[in-house]
């Protein structure tokens, strides 16, 4: 039978070979492992969905911590920026903006300045939207409730797929190891059959 019936049959009988005559001790072994890596897999999701959760609930209070932190302003650029800045990917594509001096003020009034990033070939005088910390310095903008959550759902996918990858690498090394056990016992079992058949 082929298909995915088929290979669902196949993996029944795997799982269950019963009381088949044929089935060795090492088959039943087999089935037992994969019974337990199945099952570790299916009890490894609340594991990582608490983890995600966790992480979730961590990049939330950082997000939290940052937007009291940190507020918008806007710098103007001291110079042009180039005109046709290429990424370093090795695509050769345009880069999506350029780095350029740039000034801004602080909520104090104090004048700073530094590199911030700008539209290619912008004229100096470019007014550019920033984000800056307590003292005034340049800052990342805060993370988004949807980059947190996004962080969480990806923390608690990569969990998973951890355990399950490590379950499968675990249990085919197991099968691996049983068949090889089976090709050594099936040579012993015909070397002695002609061995016997020689007298």
């Amino acid at each position: 039978m082929r298909g995915p019936s088929g290979r669902i049959a196949r993996f029944g009988r795997r799982v269950h070979p019963g009381r088949n005559p044929l089935a060795r001790a090492g088959d039943r072994v087999e089935a037992l492992l994969l019974l337990l890596a199945v099952a570790g897999a299916f009890l490894a999701i609340p594991f990582a969905a608490a983890f995600g959760s966790d992480t979730y609930a961590a990049q939330t209070a950082r997000a939290a911590q940052e937007r009291a932190t940190r507020h918008p302003a806007t710098a103007v650029s001291l110079a042009a920026a180039a005109g046709q800045p290429y990424s370093t990917d090795g695509a050769g594509a345009p880069a999506a903006q350029a780095t350029v001096p740039a000034a801004w003020f602080d909520a104090r009034g104090a004048r700073h300045t530094g590199d911030v990033l700008a539209d290619p070939g912008s004229p100096a005088g470019t007014h550019v939207p920033i984000w800056l910390d307590s003292r005034g310095e340049l800052a990342g903008e805060p993370l988004s409730a949807a980059t947190s959550a996004a962080d969480g759902v990806f923390a608690a996918i990569l969990l998973w797929a951890a355990i399950t990858g490590a379950l499968a690498g675990l249990y085919a090394t197991a099968r691996f190891v049983l068949t090889r056990f089976h090709a050594a016992a099936w040579d012993r079992a015909w070397s002695q059959a002609r061995h016997d058949s020689r007298f």
